[in-house]
């Protein structure tokens, strides 16, 4: 690196950034004040905000170029900035984690001061600040989860023998980085998750000779895209590692475009937008639609509804509503996050994978998980209303979403033993005892989509994209009225 550019480049910022920045200052995230965030608050603030996270191998914190140094470009955006200085790990994974979550945490409770918007925060790492992001995107729960992520050159892997060899043992420990169940989890290409991964923008040097650009940024950018989750990644023909935002890399003007314009494709929710939980199985979830979370039925929901609504995706494929079916979807991470969400309405649209025999052998538990499922989110349902000697009850306003239950789509073929027959005689009629119990409505798919086997997949069990977009059709009625 050249030393003079380097100090050139670090005068420029510091002239500049008080043109663009209208407050800077320092918070404390632990009581020893030994992990700290340095706060950078635009003067015309967009609401999105963006949480910096240095590298340095997990030995050393790089929080100049790799950090400080991106302030001013974001803040004249009207981004809001924050550089999580974190403590360094020594083998001990959690402290970190526990640091920018932490920082995450004082970002979104202190939204409404600093004129953020909690559902539009980001985060963005370097080396091995870039693994922890991606660890943080993938493994943290919802509340401290970024809604999108920037990874420069991020180790992915904690497989020293394809990655940053000292990265991987200071995280993991010298015990730690031996265990390949450690090794694999933190491995965060194995952690992404349809729809449940925030969207990700991936920046790299092809001749990068400390991380591996293809055995790191390139495997999560596949699970990313394997999964249908939105992310891209941009590659620059030299530049090697840790060039960050400093000014003396080659392509520092061309990446600032890309991430400029890579920035603004990315949505940002209005804070008081209508919040749609979709929860579901695989057919929720988009199965055998190509980038699902842009073209399956929450996706085109979202565009039928508009930005006055904020429509999210918990589907899982294979899931069931019985807990004890082979893969219960109350036991998800999925069904964790759709509550976090805290949403306004919810759709509900399970039981095709119930009818399997092996699953549906614990029918008579159908009931009782489905209204499980419904007080869970609805708290206020399961208590009965008490009523006063010589009073009529009064009826208490609802606490919690409001739940639409669909019946499953028709299974127009019995592929992996889905049966139709146990759909219409048994869940359905299940189904709609239970919604009258407690008031909810029913959209009905399996009538609607009685006739359109045309909109359907060979497998006979999932809509393709024109059935994806008349579920949407249906439930944005719904919904609308």
């Amino acid at each position: 690196m050249n030393r003079k550019l380097f100090m050139t480049g670090l005068l420029m910022f510091a002239t500049i950034m008080q043109a663009q920045t209208a407050r800077k200052f320092t918070l404390n995230l632990t009581d020893d004040g030994k992990a700290q965030m340095v706060c950078f608050l635009p003067e015309n603030p967009s609401g999105r905000a963006i949480v910096g996270v240095p590298g340095g191998g997990y030995s050393m914190l790089s929080n100049t170029h790799e950090g400080y140094l991106a302030s001013d470009w974001l803040n004249k955006q009207g981004i809001a900035y924050f550089v999580v200085n974190y403590r360094l790990p020594n083998g001990d994974r959690t402290i970190p984690i526990g640091d920018v979550e932490q920082g995450f945490r004082t970002v979104r409770d202190s939204a409404k001061v600093w004129n953020i918007n909690p559902n539009d925060v980001g985060i963005m790492g370097f080396s091995a600040g870039g693994h922890l992001s991606s660890v943080i995107s993938t493994l943290s729960p919802y509340e401290v989860r970024p809604n999108f992520s920037i990874l420069f050159y991020p180790v992915i892997s904690m497989d020293e023998r394809v990655s940053h060899k000292w990265s991987c043992i200071n995280f993991l420990g010298e015990e730690g980085h031996k265990d390949s169940k450690l090794v694999w989890q933190y491995s965060t290409q194995n952690a992404v998750r349809s729809h449940l991964t925030p969207p990700a923008c991936i920046i790299s040097a092809s001749d990068d000779r400390l991380v591996p650009v293809v055995t790191n940024g390139v495997q999560y950018y596949s699970a990313m895209r394997n999964a249908g989750n939105e992310c891209s990644l941009f590659i620059y023909p030299s530049g090697d590692h840790g060039f960050g935002f400093g000014p003396w890399f080659k392509y520092h003007d061309q990446m600032l475009n890309d991430l400029g314009s890579w920035l603004k494709s990315i949505p940002s929710p209005k804070q008081d937008a209508v919040r749609v939980a979709c929860i579901g199985n695989s057919i929720t979830d988009g199965h055998g639609i190509d980038m699902r979370t842009k073209y399956g039925y929450p996706a085109q929901l979202q565009g039928i509804l508009g930005d006055g609504y904020y429509v999210k995706n918990f589907g899982v494929s294979a899931r069931t509503m019985l807990n004890k079916g082979d893969f219960p979807y109350m036991n998800e991470m999925a069904w964790r996050d759709a509550l976090a969400f805290k949403p306004d309405v919810v759709i509900i649209k399970l039981g095709t994978n119930d009818s399997k025999p092996e699953n549906w052998q614990y029918g008579a538990e159908f009931k009782k998980d489905l209204q499980q499922m419904i007080t869970t989110l609805r708290p206020d349902l399961a208590q009965p209303v008490s009523k006063k000697k010589g009073k009529k009850a009064k009826l208490a306003l609802p606490v919690g979403p409001k739940i639409y239950l669909c019946t499953p789509i028709p299974a127009f073929k019995s592929t992996w033993n889905i049966n139709d027959k146990v759909i219409t005689n048994e869940i359905i009629p299940i189904q709609l005892e239970v919604a009258k119990q407690y008031g909810l409505q029913v959209i009905d798919l399996h009538t609607l989509f009685a006739n359109d086997g045309d909109k359907m997949l060979d497998d006979g069990i999932h809509p393709d994209g024109k059935g994806a977009k008349k579920m949407a059709e249906i439930i944005a009625e719904a919904i609308k009225k």
